[in-house]
């Protein structure tokens, strides 16, 4: 392949190109050419992503032009930058890539629907990054591979090589540029793989709506009678874990669409968090953590190799990038019906929502909108006060159009197909973090094979005086006291203070979200 294929219609010159090599391969190349590759004992990959162990969301940029600039949801997540200055980074990419004497490149799918897939290539340095998008795309067949043709989008990660921090536009020597025009994106400054990945998934959350496909930041699973289930939620939640379930096949752990035919996921590959990975929790996961897969930043045995995934000294963001075919029960190819369950995942660290409840369709798209979690401020000189994140359509930071579109395109979707939802909080109960405890992976799970099973339609439901949601009083094997939160609180007022605190803090966020929501969905969130 190294002699018959070229970039040269990139105005990238190298000739030696290793092109949608298999694992083994670049195995080979990471423990040759990668300062801290390692194989772990278990097989997979280890890796170091460099100095940036997450995404850099402030240092992404979206060309403004004047095609697409009246689509685009503007302000500190999608921030403009001018043609020019993406000209610039985009040469300043190439020079590099053109100084090395080896390129990977890697062209697959974005898109388990033939009718909505998008080619996609990656033209990269290091062969971690390979291994990732080898991982994460969906890879053709030989024969798709002979016919692949020219791409439908590229992505010039040249990572190793910073931007110029007095370039216009430019904030730091990290940054991200997509423009819908060239239909190229370009990285400098990162070497973070997710921000590959991440940079399809902006493409497909612009191009889909276009086209009234609901681009969606969640997994999905479906039921031996076909039944999918959509689970939404931000980071730490439990999107990965709730959706990868012995008795259910998965659809994808992340990225999905809702077209007329039904669900199909983007990727063809998962990116499961590492930390506090264990069998016992999380069984599949664990399980696909071997060779071919992936682990980023992960701290090791220097004798053994085994991984020690408690140890966040390099980054709390340990990662696992693996095929999808590396989950037992995945479906193949990762399509699915029209939803019967959109389960929201909140991790409410202030202890006051319910483990589960039933949601109006405008109850929906209020929690919907305002994409809620909260996270912990951490236990240095006793700090334990809980903080709330809010993320709109639980994926603010992917989304190109205004959360309304896709709020829009949900409540269409869901009207038209009988979908329920639910608000499912995996935090805490019993008192805020530092005080209460976190909500029993058992019983979250119990949970969830209780919307499943239909064992939630006939029980008897109270509504929340302050969040107004209906509140089931039993649910199978989860204690009666747990589902009502007050209930596990030893103090009934600091619980009122508490829920009125958070009630106040969704009121204020939604309050950019007013205009171009009716009045039904506004009146569906929580009393102040």
């Amino acid at each position: 392949m190294t002699n018959l294929f070229t970039l040269k219609q990139h105005n990238i010159e190298v000739s030696n190109i290793v092109r949608n090599a298999m694992p083994a391969k670049l195995y080979q190349e990471a423990l040759a050419y990668e300062v801290d590759a390692a194989i772990a004992d278990s097989g997979a990959l280890m890796v170091r992503s460099g100095e940036k162990t997450g995404r850099s969301p402030k240092d992404k940029r979206i060309v403004e032009h004047s095609d697409s600039k009246d689509d685009i949801w503007w302000g500190s997540v999608n921030i403009p930058v001018d043609e020019h200055t993406f000209e610039i980074n985009r040469e300043r990419a190439i020079d590099y890539l053109n100084t090395r004497e080896k390129l990977y490149v890697v062209d697959g799918f974005a898109g388990w629907d033939p009718d909505e897939q998008l080619k996609v290539r990656i033209i990269c340095t290091r062969p971690y990054h390979a291994l990732f998008m080898w991982n994460m795309l969906i890879r053709p067949s030989d024969e798709q591979l002979k016919s692949f043709g020219e791409p439908d989008y590229v992505i010039f990660n040249a990572g190793q090589f910073p931007a110029n921090r007095y370039t216009t536009g430019m904030t730091s020597k990290t940054s991200v540029d997509l423009s819908f025009e060239n239909k190229e994106a370009v990285i400098l400054g990162t070497e973070y793989a997710g921000e590959m990945k991440k940079g399809i998934f902006t493409v497909m959350n612009y191009i889909m709506p276009k086209k009234g496909v609901l681009s969606m930041h969640c997994s999905a699973n479906e039921g031996k009678d076909g039944d999918v289930s959509l689970f939404f939620g931000l980071s730490g939640t439990g999107k990965t874990t709730l959706s990868a379930d012995e008795h259910r096949n998965l659809i994808g752990d992340d990225e999905h669409c809702w077209n007329e035919d039904g669900v199909f996921n983007v990727e063809g590959g998962c990116y499961a968090k590492a930390i506090d990975l264990s069998a016992e929790n999380e069984p599949e996961i664990y399980g696909a953590i071997k060779f071919g897969t992936v682990l980023e930043n992960v701290v090791y045995d220097e004798r053994t190799h085994e991984v020690d995934y408690h140890d966040v000294s390099i980054t709390e963001n340990t990662r696992a990038a693996y095929p999808i075919t590396y989950i037992p029960n995945a479906k193949i190819p990762c399509v699915g019906g029209h939803p019967k369950n959109i389960i929201l995942l909140t991790a409410d660290a202030f202890g006051v929502l319910p483990p589960v409840s039933k949601l109006t369709p405008e109850q929906t798209m209020y929690h919907f909108i305002s994409g809620y979690t909260a996270k912990v401020a951490g236990t240095e000189v006793g700090i334990t006060e809980p903080e709330a994140t809010f993320s709109a359509c639980f994926g603010a930071a992917f989304m190109v159009w205004h959360p309304s579109k896709y709020a829009e395109l949900l409540a269409e979707k869901m009207a038209q197909h009988g979908t329920s939802a639910w608000l499912v909080n995996t935090g805490w109960t019993g008192g805020p973090y530092g005080v209460g405890s976190r909500i029993k992976l058992k019983y979250t799970r119990a949970i969830i094979d209780a919307i499943h099973e239909g064992l939630l339609d006939d029980v008897a439901y109270v509504t929340d005086p302050i969040f107004g949601l209906a509140v089931p009083t039993t649910c199978t094997i989860v204690p009666d006291e747990l589902l009502i939160p007050k209930n596990t609180w030893r103090d009934g007022d600091a619980y009122d203070k508490q829920a009125r605190k958070l009630a106040n803090l969704f009121i204020k966020n939604f309050e950019k979200y007013k205009e171009g929501s009716s009045e039904a969905i506004i009146n569906a969130g929580p009393l102040a």
